[in-house]
């Protein structure tokens, strides 16, 4: 009997040392390390914000907090790339994006204990920092904002496209680089390399194309663009062909103020042309 008892004691110590080793092996593994993404970074731009407009100096940015009308704030960023906020001062906000600079501001905001959980939303009131120019015979001349890497024909598209009037070419202008002379048939067709990416500061011109002018006795009369080695037979039949009265063998060509010779269905066409087609005689 007192074997027994000594066995059950020995059982009951046994017990009693081994639970904090098998308490230890229950408990919940360390936490992960957190992201920092709030004062620690704003000392420069944050990492992957290139999805999303950029924000740079003198965009103007509006910045509140969900619930605190007394947060709001709309601002225009310095030229050091900061704005200043209420309660938490300076921050920067040059190369950030709305998404990435929210959440920045969000964790200042809770790091300083000013606001448990913030909820904050930025938007870009006004673009002035990263926008390409637009000019000539396009859609919608003007400021294009970039918020992405864009390529030339894509802002062709966002502009409306060249009109009727524009030439079949663009010209790219970088500050600093000479202009880049680029066809619009290979930007459509050809491969990225012949699709460049455009940058902040780009300008895109397309000039008014060569023109001809085409008159009497055809159906479409007026100026058209010359954008290829065009025949007056081809010129003619663009113009939607010659009137009833009209005469296919009376075609006069005036370059430069004065008639040329030898003229014929076959004959090309040059900058500045003015054809005229004669009428039958009955």
């Amino acid at each position: 009997m007192r074997f027994i008892k000594y066995s059950i004691a020995l059982l009951a110590l046994a017990v009693a040392v081994g639970r904090p080793a098998f308490a230890q092996n229950l408990t919940a593994p360390p936490p992960l390390s957190p992201v920092q993404n709030g004062p620690a970074q704003t000392a420069a731009a944050p990492a992957g914000s290139t999805d999303g407009y950029q924000i740079g100096p003198e965009d103007v940015i509006e910045v509140d907090v969900l619930g605190q009308s007394d947060f709001r704030s709309r601002v225009k960023v310095k030229s050091d790339g900061t704005v200043p906020l209420p309660y938490i001062g300076s921050v920067q906000a040059q190369g950030y994006t709305a998404i990435t600079l929210a959440q920045s501001v969000a964790s200042r905001l809770k790091a300083s204990g000013i606001f448990s959980d913030p909820v904050v939303n930025v938007e870009v009131v006004s673009y002035s920092s990263r926008y390409i120019i637009a000019l000539g015979e396009v859609g919608s001349t003007g400021i294009v904002p970039v918020d992405r890497a864009y390529r030339l024909s894509e802002i062709l598209a966002r502009v409306g496209g060249i009109k009727q009037t524009g030439a079949n070419y663009v010209i790219l202008t970088r500050p600093g680089m000479p202009g880049m002379k680029l066809s619009f048939d290979n930007l459509a067709k050809g491969t990225e390399q012949d699709d460049p990416l455009v940058q902040p500061g780009d300008k895109i011109f397309v000039p008014k194309a060569d023109v001809y002018y085409l008159s009497g006795a055809v159906n479409g009369a007026g100026e058209f663009a010359l954008n290829e080695a065009l025949t007056v037979r081809k010129a003619i039949a663009r113009a939607g062909g010659v009137r009833p009265e009209g005469s296919m063998n009376k075609v006069k060509i005036f370059r430069q103020g004065r008639e040329i010779k030898r003229v014929n269905l076959e004959t090309l066409v040059q900058p500045g042309d003015s054809i005229v087609i004669g009428e039958r005689l009955f």
